[in-house]
């Protein structure tokens, strides 16, 4: 069989992406899935995969250890419904719940081109699009900031793992979470800034959560260069990990 150069030009720019939709998931749960597929994606077991998700209220340190940011006694995280957990991500502290859009790409920065920088800027640049779609003007952290910001509040952070060019950990975007959690840490380490989310700053009519996770996942892939995605529901995804 005889392909036109054109046609074998165009298959070798098809990048696929393989979007896992999760719902809501223990944070511990999803460490452990992002530690097995990060090592299943090193031994190309698997193609370059996106979680998509929430988490239950959860708080997240970064492997620089900067438990002075959080201003909540530990023993008191019970009584306001949250955990806390230790990462080795970077970034400072952060805040994980229900109504955030997170994404963790399970990806191989050598397959698409990227540095670490590179990489973070393209999620950036995946969350500053999103917000754009509701008309609200967001733009990159500036020195000495990390995530995604709308004047001088944060909509989005950023904290994420590299190990031998295969990513982990992610973004996350604020739809309507319950702000109220910020107020018990230093977000990412930044004194004196507030958080924000996407139903403060628009004057639009948000649809259901579910569309706004799927616009960031097309924001995403196409931030990316991913022109094929293969879907996975949360039941796929379950038998598909009973099977192996």
């Amino acid at each position: 069989m005889r392909f036109s150069w054109d046609l074998i030009c165009r298959m070798k720019v098809l990048r696929s992406l393989e979007v896992w939709k999760m719902g809501s998931i223990n944070y511990l749960n999803a460490l452990k899935l992002q530690e097995k597929l990060v090592s299943d994606r090193k031994t190309h077991k698997i193609p370059d995969t996106l979680l998509s998700l929430q988490h239950p209220p959860t708080y997240t340190l970064g492997k620089r250890r900067t438990d002075h940011n959080l201003l909540i006694p530990e023993p008191d995280l019970q009584k306001i419904g949250a955990e806390l957990h230790y990462t080795q991500r970077g970034g400072d502290i952060t805040f994980h719940g229900p109504h955030q859009a997170i994404l963790y790409p399970i990806i191989s920065l050598r397959d698409v081109g990227l540095g670490a920088r590179n990489y973070v800027e393209k999620l950036e640049l995946t969350m500053i699009e999103l917000a754009s779609l509701y008309g609200v003007r967001a733009r990159a952290g500036q020195t000495g900031e990390t995530g995604v910001w709308v004047g001088e509040r944060k909509i989005g952070a950023i904290g994420v793992r590299i190990s031998y060019g295969i990513t982990s950990h992610g973004l996350a975007f604020n739809i309507d979470p319950d702000l109220n959690y910020f107020k018990h840490i230093v977000p990412c380490g930044i004194a004196n800034k507030e958080v924000t989310s996407l139903r403060k700053e628009t004057d639009s009519v948000l649809p259901a959560e579910e569309v706004i996770h799927e616009q960031l996942i097309s924001c995403f892939a196409r931030v990316l260069g991913y022109s094929n995605l293969i879907w996975k529901e949360n039941g796929s995804i379950l038998s598909d990990s009973v099977e192996n």
